[in-house]
């Protein structure tokens, strides 16, 4: 296994910020909501519980990043320890968890943004999302650096300082629990929604090479990661859903601005809307730049075409893949619906969760003499229950963006055979099919010639034109058959 070297020079606090600045995004701002119509104030309860069941699977991160300190995260232990086309499933899912990420974070700007520019019109949030889609696509051709340290700091006082204003403000006590069947059931649909709010702190894992001592900082950066993004989302959930009524909440797509200003007034909500604004543009360049590292990894194992490895000549930065990525980005925002968007990222994101508990358990039998500085507690137990919930959160998933999920799964199978088949064989089997449709089309023309009865009626009057029409379709199918199997390939 070829591992790529890298300087270590990242220390135990550049590890957890990395962590928080790859989870502390714009999903807070956007999911909020819908999150709240779906738990109504048991979102505090959804919210920790979603953080413990990423726990677990952040543990088994913890010793695949320990063991294997590779750039790629995921990608990289499905690689080493399934192969094939599990390792495959694991990049797409990545791949599609982050361009609907990306999506979400370009209708969190656009949200946000009309806040300072409300304007009624259907299509103006998609537009607006687009648009800021293209700029940062722009940017990230040209180069742009990604959230820093001080950035993270400064989100989280902003949240500190909206929680400790609320207990000032006097919070309303409400039932944070559920107490009935249905409300469990209403926890777990929330917990599927949320899922991707934790999601950042894999970074530290994929971003292993660089950090110090990985057998110890790595799991420690996970696990202070985890802990802070719990107390941080369940007490702004507390907050929120104790200043403003549940109705206010789910009616609005910017709750938290409404939460700052019903505490601190007109200038916490605007301060918190310009946070949010950063948030979304934060995590979108981030996801264009995870993206295309994704697309190219894929590429550079032949997954996908060689093209995607090419670089800018002038800005040396990957622009094919940028690009192709970027498109996708539009496409789903042009929905304009952040649920929807929510969900599927939530959907790829859990099945490759339970993908990357599936490589653990391979990787101890595969590689049972493996150095690993930080060993998972209780396994196989952990990771088993990490594989189960995510089964589990699955049956959860809001029913369209499921089926939709699912299309991408066929769309990896499809994408994966193709690449294993290789362009010549795939040529090949064209022309055959071609050398088929063609001599299928003479025996047509032939029967239509000589009168022979057929399935169909055809007019007297319009014979002649179809023979002629099917003639020239032979032909052609013919001619590109027997090009396609006797052209030799230059590739």
């Amino acid at each position: 296994m070829k591992k790529l070297k890298g300087k270590r020079e990242l220390g135990l606090f550049q590890a957890v910020m990395i962590g928080l600045g790859g989870a502390i995004g714009i999903e807070i701002f956007v999911l909020f909501n819908y999150a709240t119509y779906l738990a109504g104030s048991t979102i505090v309860f959804a919210l920790f519980i979603c953080g413990i069941i990423n726990l677990l699977t952040m543990l088994s991160f913890s010793e695949l990043g320990a063991a294997i300190p590779e750039v790629g995260g995921e990608y990289s232990y499905a690689k080493a320890a399934l192969g094939g086309f599990l390792a495959f499933l694991t990049g797409w899912l990545r791949w599609v968890s982050n361009a609907f990420g990306a999506a979400l974070a370009a209708l969190g700007f656009a949200y946000n943004i009309s806040y300072f520019v409300p304007v009624d019109m259907p299509l103006l949030t998609p537009l607006i999302a687009s648009i800021i889609i293209v700029v940062l696509t722009f940017l990230s051709i040209r180069g742009i650096r990604q959230i820093g340290p001080m950035i993270v700091i400064a989100f989280i006082a902003f949240f500190v300082i909206l929680i400790l204003g609320g207990l000032l403000h006097g919070l309303e006590f409400k039932i944070f629990y559920p107490s009935t069947l249905e409300g469990a059931s209403n926890v777990f649909a929330t917990t599927a929604y949320t899922f991707i709010m934790f999601l950042g702190m894999r970074a530290i894992a994929a971003g292993g090479s660089e950090i110090k001592a990985p057998g110890k900082n790595i799991p420690r950066a996970i696990l202070i990661s985890a802990v802070v993004l719990m107390v941080l989302y369940c007490s702004i959930a507390y907050v929120t859903v104790s200043v403003l009524s549940l109705d206010d909440i789910t009616k609005s797509h910017i709750p938290l601005t409404l939460a700052a200003k019903q505490i601190f007034g007109e200038t916490g909500a605007i301060i918190l809307t310009i946070a949010a604004i950063i948030a979304a543009l934060s995590s979108l360049s981030t996801a264009i730049m995870v993206q295309s590292s994704i697309t190219r990894a894929l590429s550079r194992d032949g997954y996908l075409p060689k093209f995607f490895l090419s670089t800018h000549r002038r800005f040396k930065t990957p622009h094919i893949s940028i690009i192709f990525g970027s498109i996708f980005y539009i496409l789903f925002a042009a929905t304009g619906v952040v649920e929807f968007v929510g969900y599927v990222a939530g959907f790829a994101s859990i099945l490759g969760f339970a993908l990357v508990n599936l490589s653990l358990i391979r990787l101890r039998m595969k590689m049972p003499h493996l150095k690993r500085p930080f060993k998972i507690p209780l396994y196989p137990y952990v990771p088993i229950a990490g594989i189960l919930v995510s089964i589990l959160l699955l049956l959860f998933i809001e029913r369209s963006a499921l089926s939709l999920g699912i299309v991408f799964i066929i769309l990896s199978l499809l994408t994966y055979h193709v690449g294993m088949v290789g362009y010549n064989r795939i040529r090949i089997a064209f022309g055959g099919m071609s050398l088929g449709v063609g001599g299928f089309v003479a025996l047509f023309a032939y029967l239509l010639r000589t009168g022979y009865p057929l399935p169909i009626s055809i007019p007297p009057h319009l014979s002649a034109i179809i023979f002629c029409l099917l003639i020239f379709i032979c032909a052609i199918n013919i001619l590109a058959g027997v090009l396609n199997i006797v052209t030799k390939s230059k590739r």
